[in-house]
């Protein structure tokens, strides 16, 4: 006794030509978005570093941490 299934999965070559060409199209696209975000966040530590090395913010953190280690 043979028993055979239908399967509705198409084949590659199936596929309509605008399906591949919009997925094509789009085939880069999350690389350059991690790119972007990369630059993004290296940019805003360079900024916090900026900020941090300012001596304003430089001594309120000191004065921060200092009064933390000795209300203890």
């Amino acid at each position: 006794m043979t028993i055979t299934t239908a399967v509705a999965c198409p084949e590659p070559d199936d596929r309509s030509r605008a399906e591949a060409d919009g997925r094509e199209s789009e085939r880069g696209l999350a690389t350059a978005e991690y790119a972007i975000a990369t630059l993004a966040a290296a940019a805003f530590a360079g900024a916090l570093m900026a900020v941090l090395k300012g001596g304003d913010v430089k001594s309120m953190l000191t004065s921060l941490i200092q009064s933390a280690l000795t209300a203890g």
